[in-house]
């Protein structure tokens, strides 16, 4: 049963990069669906409950982030819930790669994405996600790198190695 929902991490991150990559938003019921399912399997692996806490303080303290970037209008909505609910899953020991990671994949999506915007209209052809993407001032599909350094991260994680072990 743990290795199922083991999968559901990975899943939903993959679910999420693509919903944000389509449509530039990311579904409230991804991040909802990563939380709920978290605390179940963290009980069925063993994962001590300080750990659990640090695991949810980690989730908490990121989400307050997001929340004051979000009103800053420097991240979206479900870029900063998807952060939140993947720094639960990936807790405190491995926060500073996760977030190492996720400059890194960022910082190319954006130059990719800042490139493609520079490539004249007549020359973009193909389906309205992509041409949607093109459209300067559309924001930047932030969704795709953060489920890229969370699945990079997930298997340094203690959660990870209880189940996975």
């Amino acid at each position: 049963m743990a290795y199922g929902l083991l999968l559901v991490f990975p899943a939903v991150m993959i679910l999420a990069a693509l919903s944000d990559l389509f449509t530039l938003t990311i579904p409230n019921r991804l991040s909802i669906i990563l939380v709920a399912v978290f605390f179940p399997l963290a009980f069925i692996a063993g994962l001590p409950l300080e750990t659990i806490l640090m695991h949810l303080g980690a989730g908490a303290g990121i989400l307050f982030i997001g929340f004051l970037l979000f009103t800053t209008g420097t991240f979206g909505g479900g870029d900063a819930k998807l952060l939140a609910a993947a720094s639960l899953w990936v807790g405190i020991t491995p926060l500073a790669d996760f977030f190492f990671y996720m400059a890194l994949f960022g910082g190319a999506l954006a130059i990719v994405v800042l490139l493609y915007r520079r490539v004249p209209d007549v020359f973009v052809v193909g389906p309205a996600w992509a041409q949607r993407l093109h459209t300067k001032g559309t924001g930047i599909p932030y969704g795709v790198a953060i489920s890229s350094a969370a699945l990079l991260t997930f298997p340094a994680t203690q959660l990870y190695a209880l189940i996975a072990g």
